[in-house]
C-alpha cells in the first residue's frame, strides 16, 4: 500500500489548479500529490463550437498569471471589455468598462476543454501523479490521514484528502458531511450562439420576468448562453426546434447583436446555492462546488473556489506542521471566510433580486441600476465584486 502527503479526489478544474499552486512547493518538500479522476484528460485539446465555458474574473487572471499558466490559457481567451446589465422593458441598466476600472478586461471567457488542457500540461509527473481512469468509492478516517479505496480495489493512505468531486459529491455525503441546499425553483439553459454582429468583448445581463439571461463573448464571434428560466419551460425550450429557440431568445434579448443565427447543443441544469456546513476536519478538505455551488448568473463559483485552492495552496506551504495538521486547515477556513461569506452573498443577493418579478422588487433593482450609473463607489463595488477583487486590491 502506497502513502502519499495529497490525495486530491477529483481531477477537473479545481483539484488541476490546487496541484498546480502546490507543485513547486511540493517538490520543495519532497511531497507526493496524486489526483484521482474518473475521466481521463484528453492527449489533445480539439475545438468544439459546443464547447462549455467559464467566466473567469480579472482576478483569476491575476492568480494564473502566479502560477504561470496564463500566457498559455490566453491563446484562447476572450477578453470581457464591457458588461451591459439592463432590466427588460425597464429604464435601469448600467454599464461596466474595464477603460473605466483601468484594467485591461473585467473578465475573460475560456472554453472549460481548454483550461483543463493547459491545466494537465502544466502538472508535472515526478510530483503530482495521475491514478486516472479511477474512482474513489470510500473513504475511511486513519489516525494521521485518509485511507481511499479506489474501485479496482486498490487503496492509497495520504495525510490531507482534498474532497473536490464536485456539488454532487457522494463521498461528501458518505462521511456525514451536511449541506445548507436552497433550491432556486429555476434551471439553466446553456448553449452556444452565434450573431450578425461581432461581440466587441461585450457581456451581457439582461433580467426578464421569467429570469436572467446572460451572453458571454466566446472565440470565433460566437457567444455563451446562460438562460435562467422556469424548469417546465427551459424544458420545452431545450426541446424546440432551433429556428424557434432562436426566435424566443430574439424576443427576449432584442438586437444589440443583430439578428441570432446558430445555436448549438442545449443542456439543462437545475439551479440550487449549496453550502457544505464543514469544509476542513483534521486531515480533510472539502473544496470547489462540493464546498459551495452557486448560481451561475453571478459567474462566481469556479472565481471562488480559484481563490479558495490558491489560499489552501499558501496555508499549506507557509505552515512547518504536515498537511493535514487541522490547526493549518482551519487557519486556512479563517483566512478565506469573509471572501466566501461576501461572494455567495453577493451571487445569491443578485440571484433572487433580478430572478423574481414582484412589482415592489422590479421597482428597487430598476432604481438600483439607474444608482450605479450616479454613484460612482456603487458602481465601483459592484464591479470589484464581478472582477473578482472584493475583498483585496489590485
Amino acid at each position: 500500500m502506497s502513502r502519499v502527503q495529497l490525495a486530491i479526489v477529483g481531477g477537473g478544474l479545481v483539484g488541476a489548479s490546487l496541484a498546480l499552486a502546490l507543485q513547486a512547493g511540493a517538490r520543495a518538500r519532497g511531497w507526493r500529490i496524486v489526483l484521482v479522476e474518473p475521466f481521463a484528460p484528453g492527449n489533445a485539446w480539439q475545438p468544439s463550437y459546443d464547447a462549455r465555458s467559464s467566466a473567469i474574473s480579472y482576478g483569476s487572471r491575476q492568480i494564473f498569471e502566479r502560477l504561470g499558466l496564463w500566457s498559455a490559457l490566453a491563446e484562447r481567451a476572450e477578453a470581457i471589455t464591457q458588461i451591459q446589465v439592463s432590466d427588460k422593458g425597464r429604464f435601469g441598466a448600467t454599464r461596466l468598462s474595464a477603460v473605466d476600472e483601468g484594467v485591461p478586461a473585467l473578465g475573460y471567457v475560456l472554453e472549460n476543454a481548454w483550461m483543463g488542457h493547459c491545466l494537465w500540461r502544466a502538472l508535472d509527473p515526478a510530483v503530482v501523479e495521475w491514478r486516472c481512469p479511477a474512482e474513489v468509492t470510500r473513504m475511511e478516517p486513519l489516525g494521521d490521514g485518509y485511507r481511499l479505496h479506489l474501485g479496482d480495489d486498490s487503496s492509497l493512505d495520504c495525510d490531507l484528502a482534498v474532497l473536490a468531486d464536485g456539488g454532487r459529491s457522494g463521498l461528501r455525503e458518505q462521511l456525514g458531511i451536511a449541506v445548507r441546499h436552497t433550491p432556486y425553483e429555476q434551471c439553466a439553459l446553456i448553449a452556444n450562439v452565434s450573431p450578425a454582429d461581432p461581440h466587441g468583448g461585450q457581456a451581457f445581463e439582461r433580467f426578464t420576468e421569467q429570469g436572467p439571461l446572460a451572453l458571454l463573448p466566446l472565440p470565433d464571434e460566437r457567444c455563451a448562453l446562460v438562460w435562467t428560466r422556469p424548469p417546465v419551460d427551459a424544458e420545452r425550450l431545450q426541446a424546440l426546434p432551433d429556428c424557434e429557440f432562436l426566435g424566443e431568445l430574439q424576443q427576449a434579448f432584442g438586437y444589440r447583436l443583430g439578428s441570432l443565427r446558430q445555436v448549438g447543443a442545449r443542456h439543462v441544469y437545475p439551479l440550487a446555492l449549496v453550502e457544505a456546513t464543514e469544509q476542513v476536519r483534521p486531515h480533510l478538505v472539502v473544496l470547489g462546488n462540493a464546498a459551495h455551488s452557486l448560481h451561475p448568473v453571478a459567474g462566481q463559483g469556479f472565481n471562488l473556489s480559484l481563490r479558495d485552492a490558491l489560499a489552501l495552496a499558501e496555508s499549506l506551504l507557509q505552515d512547518a506542521a504536515g498537511p493535514g495538521d487541522f490547526a493549518v486547515l482551519q487557519r486556512y477556513l479563517q483566512r478565506q471566510r469573509q471572501d466566501q461569506a461576501l461572494t455567495v452573498g453577493f451571487s445569491d443577493g443578485v440571484t433572487r433580486l433580478f430572478g423574481r418579478g414582484e412589482s415592489l422588487l422590479v421597482a428597487g433593482r430598476t432604481l438600483g441600476l439607474l444608482g450605479l450609473d450616479l454613484l460612482p463607489p456603487a458602481k465601483r463595488w459592484f464591479a470589484r465584486q464581478a472582477m473578482g477583487l472584493g475583498t483585496r486590491s489590485l
